[in-house]
């Protein structure tokens, strides 16, 4: 890729990536603090209802610069199965917030005319639902703001005036509906368009049950409806929609082989932030409700000193670990108590890090490792002061894992890496591993060591005018130390 190129897509790219997270327009100094002692999954569900880190005096963008949600168009005719494989979905999804919006609810109310004659209404034609309304319902929603979805009332043929049902912002928002497809505006809005394609035969067996046993239809309203509207509407509209999606699902809900490769995908384009893209050296660990969690309490400036080391230590063994993925191995054959050989994957390397903050996790990690000691005297953006460094004589021959918990220019890291490679270690042998980098920072190093392995837990905005990570963590060391008093 260009230069240039390069330079275009990230100024794109360098935006908010809270792993699904969404930012509320508030500003940092003034977000109320969490208590120290809460559980990660507390905090977590405190922060997706619109707490914001508590770090720092800048104001973050507005929220249409964070991470837009993941959106899913799920089409099909009627009763094919299209909410069974939303359920399925959305309980795979457990460790993110999933919505499910219905075209259903988007039905035009009857007239009173209208109601009276309603078995000779077409509730299957594009003309039966309020599309602007969905439409901009959709838009907020994409915009990471909450919105009133109106509830449809199937018995009475109108919208319930009284009452709504509130979504808040969420990870995945979900739209299913038999005409999903048909206005091309709203299927720009999806990111993954599914069909669930099922025999026509069992699609009309499930509407009857369903229309008998959940709207107060008779048998013989239901066939007759079908046979007028319904298969002439699935014909005209429902089926040359088909085209349009991404993903076909036979047998629906039956088909747990494809469901579950739709999950995968998912996940994939949810734990990928934009920079991984460009850097594909850059490992971003995968977000879930705890790591969120543990986010929020380290970042929240009222947090005391004990609280703040047990929670950073668990978040860096994670990291520790995902880096340790990234390693060679070598085969090694072991008898197990039942006497039977087997084969199992050895790690054989060794280490040298700098970040004497994350050394207790890493040696709860790696027992016995060598460890080598650099120190840069970071002034304003520069980094350019090199104290004190210490390494291993043979550190040449070994893979090497540098450790700093925060990346913000990347000129003091970048500083190290020098180092390195002057002692003879590879550039694609070092594996830099930290809690939080700045967009700028993973730019400078990348650039600079295209063989470089970065892997991080969180990627935030980007850096203050004082070259400060917003929203960050503040000065680690200090708050993993107790000396920021």
């Amino acid at each position: 890729m260009p230069e240039k190129a390069v330079d275009d897509v990230m100024e794109a790219a360098v935006g908010a990536h809270f792993s699904g997270l969404r930012l509320e327009a508030l500003r940092l100094s003034t977000s109320a603090p969490s208590s120290p002692s809460s559980s990660p999954a507390a905090a977590a569900h405190a922060h997706s209802n619109g707490a914001v880190y508590a770090n720092g005096t800048a104001e973050l963008p507005s929220p249409a610069a964070a991470r837009q949600p993941f959106v899913i168009g799920v089409s099909g005719g009627t009763a094919s199965g299209k909410t069974t494989v939303c359920d399925m979905i959305i309980q795979q999804l457990h460790d993110h917030r999933v919505v499910l919006v219905s075209q259903d609810s988007f039905y035009r109310g009857l007239t009173a005319e209208e109601s009276a004659h309603a078995q000779d209404y077409n509730f299957d034609h594009p003309d039966a639902f309020d599309t602007e309304q969905l439409l901009e319902c959709m838009g907020q929603l994409k915009r990471a703001q909450p919105v009133n979805v109106p509830i449809y009332d199937f018995k009475k043929h109108r919208r319930c005036s009284d009452s709504f049902r509130k979504v808040n912002a969420s990870d995945v928002i979900i739209l299913e509906g038999i005409l999903v497809f048909h206005d091309q505006r709203v299927r720009n809005l999806m990111d993954m368009k599914i069909f669930v394609d099922t025999d026509a035969d069992s699609r009309l067996a499930r509407r009857i049950r369903r229309d008998t046993v959940e709207r107060g239809r008779d048998i013989s309203s239901v066939l007759d409806q079908y046979g007028r509207f319904v298969k002439p509407a699935f014909d005209d509209f429902v089926l040359p929609s088909k085209k349009y999606a991404d993903v076909i699902i036979p047998r629906g809900g039956d088909n747990h082989v494809a469901v579950d490769l739709i999950v995968q995908h998912i996940r994939t384009k949810l734990g990928q932030h934009d920079l991984c893209k460009i850097y594909p050296n850059v490992h971003v660990v995968q977000s879930t409700f705890q790591i969120r969690g543990m986010h929020t309490l380290i970042r929240d400036r009222e947090i005391t000193t004990p609280d703040f080391v047990f929670y950073s230590d668990r978040l860096i063994r994670l990291v520790v670990e995902h880096g340790l993925g990234h390693l060679p191995f070598t085969e090694k054959q072991v008898i197990t108590p039942t006497e039977l050989w087997s084969n199992f994957s050895f790690i054989y390397t060794s280490f040298n890090c700098s970040g004497e903050s994350m050394e207790n996790a890493l040696r709860a990690c790696c027992k016995g490792i060598k460890i080598g000691k650099i120190l840069i005297h970071r002034v304003g953006d520069n980094g350019q002061q090199l104290v004190y460094h210490k390494l291993p004589m043979d550190i040449a021959e070994r893979h090497v894992l540098l450790l700093d918990p925060v990346l913000g220019t990347g000129n003091s890291v970048a500083q190290a890496i020098d180092l390195l490679i002057r002692k003879g270690v590879p550039e694609g042998r070092i594996i830099f591993l930290n809690l939080i980098s700045a967009p700028e920072g993973i730019q400078c190093i990348c650039k600079r060591f295209p063989s470089l392995k970065i892997v991080t837990s969180e990627i935030d905005y980007g850096l203050n005018e004082e070259f400060r990570v917003i929203p960050g963590l503040g000065e680690y060391g200090d708050r993993y130390f107790g000396t920021d008093n």
